[in-house]
């Protein structure tokens, strides 16, 4: 089997081993990128040769006799918003489309601790605006189970990538579930952490009280490990939990006796898919049968969150972008005074989506429509969170839809509220900055599906071990795309 199909932790037994070198790992990756590509459109920016010299320091230190780190020398992408010391960060959008951080982000300085290989930097919505990857600034990004269809977003490429063998894992943001929507969409594991498990240091802001950032893997495994490096508390990040981040790889335990499922009825109505809500059902009756107990459970507040986080999250932005303004940094465009300046800057450099957004939250947070509007909506966010904290002292995990139907087709949803209402199942979470996993549960015509696994805030441990249990009882981890095929 071709290097790029294998994961992380087969290819780290094969490198410690001394079966393959991390040079020809991370070479049969760039041979990999260079034949699908053209097809995917996955990244921005490719990072080749220092993605070699990584490769050649970890066999280096194989070479010696040294024991290495679970993703040493594994190769590994970056979606386009978390900053990279000397690399363009544009967040896919031309306002930055020339942008190179002074600095990385901590998750960066996390992985490089364990000498991971970073290949590239991956395309996504413009500043994690958008549920399709068609919002870029600069080309869409094509999912490899079918190129007419969209790969899910924000973090579309990295999902597109994992699920391609252009990355044997990557990273992406999750604002109103923009890792787990293209997890499902690509049909590999996405796991969106807990608010504040994983440090945002050098996240580009979209969102900042629901932005996080989490990994893309081709198993649950490999989700764990990942999960590992990145996690724990930073003094950088003024939203950090100070709280030590256990070996998430203990959960790895194929048993599920005694878990208590529930199933939010308000996430099973009209408008979902039918074979999307049969593959869930089957795979629920699965961990039933595997020991796991199951009841309905009510989030009663769920129809109003929708709403709610396109207030909330459209304000946040409105001020996290307010710093473009060509000036500081960025794209800058020439005006008859500073005023024009700015508004010609913030025009050209700015798409569509992003002009919507800013334009809802600066009106949201207006001088005699901040109570009508954000305030309330702040307050429907309180009653999400309490619907979920009454459910979990019910049960222990929440099982539901990742996406309400499998992948749409590019240009499909041309509707900005068509393409808002894809994210009904994934955005409550965020609001109540809960951890939840998606992984692949089935097919629906011929095109993957996927089921989401919410757990209690810092219960990454309990729903990795869920979906590890089910993952395990079947085989839909190990199905490769028609592009993820050698």
């Amino acid at each position: 089997m071709e290097l790029f199909k294998h994961t992380a932790h087969a290819l780290h037994d094969m490198l410690q081993s001394k079966q393959i070198s991390a040079v020809e790992l991370t070479n049969a990756v760039f041979a990999r990128t260079d034949a699908v590509e053209p097809k995917l459109r996955s990244y921005i920016t490719e990072t080749r040769e220092q993605a070699l010299a990584q490769a050649a320091a970890v066999d280096n230190k194989i070479a010696q006799g040294g024991q290495i780190a679970p993703l040493a020398g594994i190769p590994g992408a970056l979606k386009d918003n978390i900053c990279t010391k000397g690399i363009k960060t544009t967040c896919a959008s031309r306002i930055l489309a020339n942008f190179v951080p002074p600095y990385d982000a901590t998750v960066v300085d996390k992985l490089a601790a364990q000498d991971a290989v970073l290949v590239g930097k991956t395309n996504c919505d413009e500043f994690a605006m958008g549920g399709s990857t068609e919002n870029s600034g600069f080309f869409i990004t094509r999912n490899p189970w079918d190129t007419d269809r969209v790969p899910g977003g924000s973090s579309g490429g990295s999902a597109a990538a994992v699920t391609a063998g252009q990355a044997i894992w990557a990273l992406g943001s999750d604002t109103g579930g923009s890792i787990r929507q293209p997890a499902a969409y690509c049909g590999n594991v996405g796991l969106k952490p807990t608010y504040g498990r994983v440090s945002r240091y050098g996240l580009v802001a979209y969102a900042s009280s629901l932005d996080q950032i989490g990994p893309f893997t081709k198993d649950v495994t490999d989700c764990a490990l990942v999960l590992n490096a990145i996690a724990g508390h930073d003094a950088k990040d003024s939203t950090s939990i100070n709280a030590a981040a256990p070996d998430y790889t203990k959960a790895l335990v194929q048993d599920v006796k005694g878990l208590k499922i529930g199933l939010p009825k308000e996430y099973f109505v009209a408008g979902i898919q039918p074979e999307v809500a049969a593959a869930i059902q089957k795979a629920v009756d699965q961990l039933v049968a595997m020991g796991a107990e199951v009841r309905e459970v009510s989030l009663p507040h769920t129809e109003y969150a929708l709403p709610a986080y396109y207030l909330i999250a459209p304000a946040e932005a409105s001020s996290n972008l307010a710093r473009y303004d060509g000036v500081g940094f960025g794209h800058r465009a020439s005006g008859s005074d500073i005023i024009d300046m700015y508004k010609k800057s913030r025009s050209e450099g700015f798409g569509p989506e992003v002009k919507r957004r800013v334009m809802l939250g600066t009106y949201a947070l207006s001088s005699g429509y901040y109570d009508a509007y954000y305030l309330k909506a702040l307050q429907v966010r309180t009653l999400v969170k309490q619907d979920f904290d009454k459910a979990f002292a019910e049960v222990d995990v929440l099982i539901a839809p990742t996406a309400p139907t499998t992948a749409f087709k590019i240009g499909e949803l041309s509707d900005p509220l068509a393409m808002y209402l894809q994210d009904i199942c994934t955005i409550p979470v965020n609001l109540a900055g809960l951890p939840g996993i998606s992984i692949p549960c089935g097919f629906a015509q011929g095109l993957p599906v996927g089921m989401q696994i919410i757990g209690k805030p810092l219960a990454e441990a309990t729903i990795i071990q869920a979906a590890y249990a089910f993952e395990q009882a079947n085989d839909y981890h190990t199905r490769f795309a028609p592009l993820g095929e050698g």
